[in-house]
């Protein structure tokens, strides 16, 4: 059977058609580099996503501060990831690189902030 892939390792973003049989891949074409092949065969056997998003900062000079994942988990477990992190809020200031989430659902993955979040001003009376 052939199957589409758009590979998303790499900026080419590679178009590859790959015949599958038994999910494994015995012939692919529009891999512009290795990446794409170990792409499709994961996508095949256990295709995993990044996340990128937002958590709340409580007293920060802005209302949100942008987080990642340290390592792509399950694709399956995206939702119940995104679960998580929303009920999640920090203390500002929040530095780059602070771990909010420390193997979010068990997994070898944490949720970084990605962009500092200093501390409101109050102004004086």
């Amino acid at each position: 059977m052939l199957r589409e892939f758009t590979c998303i390792i790499c900026p080419n973003g590679c178009e590859i058609t790959a015949g599958v049989e038994d999910n494994q891949i015995v012939s692919i074409e529009g891999a512009l580099c290795p990446k794409g092949e170990a792409y499709v065969n994961q996508e095949l056997t256990d295709p995993r996503r990044n996340i990128a998003t937002s958590v709340l900062v409580k007293g920060g000079e802005l209302p949100l501060a942008s987080v990642r994942l340290t390592n792509p988990i399950p694709k399956a477990r995206i939702f119940d990831a995104m679960a998580e992190i929303r009920g999640v809020a920090v203390d500002a200031p929040v530095e780059a690189g602070t771990v909010v989430i420390k193997g979010i659902l068990g997994l070898d993955s944490d949720v970084i902030v990605t962009k500092g979040v200093g501390r409101r001003e109050m102004p004086e009376a």
